[in-house]
């Protein structure tokens, strides 16, 4: 099993949850979170004062599945979550050891 987290621009959030439904993926953890990395942020004008935004509103997802689904999750969220613009995000791949469906007691990938 493994765990894909993907930080992408708020925006295409429903566009990659669509995307996602369409593949068969059920289960989502989505969080709001602020970063940046390359874009570094960005200055805004408020009440005629210039300041710095050094962290940037991102969504991040988190979706356990199965190793075999992988590529396809990777794929999906790339193509749906993609603007071609600085800050479209990144998809961090990890491995999962164990799932416990608390509910159940299930384990493994029965639990997904």
């Amino acid at each position: 099993m493994k765990k894909i987290e993907a930080v992408i621009k708020p925006f295409k959030l429903d566009e990659v949850k669509d995307a996602l439904n369409e593949i068969g993926i059920q289960g989502i953890t989505v969080s709001e979170v602020k970063g940046f990395g390359r874009q570094k942020g960005h200055t805004e004008l408020y009440r005629g004062a210039e300041y710095v935004v050094d962290f940037l509103p991102k969504v991040k997802l988190e979706i356990i599945v199965g190793d075999a689904l992988v590529p396809q999750v990777i794929e999906t969220i790339e193509k749906s979550a993609k603007t071609g613009r600085i800050g479209d995000g990144k998809i961090f791949v990890t491995e999962v050891l164990e799932v416990v469906r608390i509910r159940t007691g299930e384990r493994g990938e029965a639990a997904i």
